[in-house]
Formats: C-alpha cells, structure tokens, sequence
C-alpha cells in the first residue's frame, strides 16, 4: 500500500515539535511565574504531540493495510495543520 501523507516529512515534523514540546515543559517547570501565552504555547505543544502520536500510530495501521486508518491518518493531518496555522 503506498505510503499517505509524506510520511517522511511528518515523522521529521514529529520529532521536531516533540522536541518543542518537551522544551516548553523544561521551561515551564523551571519558571513558576510564567505567562498566560506560555501556557497558551505549552497547551498547543502538547496538543501537536498528541495528535502527531495518533496520526503515526494510524499511519502504521495504514500501511499494515488498514484501509480505515488511511482515513483516520488523514483526518488527523489536516487537524495538525490546523493547529500549526495558529500560532
């Protein structure tokens, strides 16, 4: 089954905003004080992280030949995009 998404291009953007995400918690832990757009920031990092997470278990079930994670693969993209567009 051919691969959806630009599954390289999303693993890369995985790692990286994982890598924001687990930064954004450094940072809030080591600032008791922080401001309402740093949680606001923290809060769409973990949400990135969680979507991403979902989107590459789907992408598996996917290319396993689940042709319903296919869609829900999809579906899970476009909400991550959304997110990103956001900021």
């Amino acid at each position: 089954m051919a691969l959806c998404c630009g599954v390289a291009a999303a693993a890369s953007e995985a790692r990286a905003v994982e890598t924001r995400a687990v930064e954004a918690r450094a940072e809030d832990s080591a600032d008791p004080r922080q401001s309402d757009g740093s949680r606001t920031i923290h809060k769409r990092a973990a949400a990135l992280a969680k979507l991403e997470k979902r989107y590459n278990r789907r992408l598996e079930a996917c290319n396993r030949g689940e042709t319903a994670a296919c869609a829900e693969a999809n579906q899970i993209s476009g909400l991550i995009m959304a997110l990103r567009v956001q900021r």
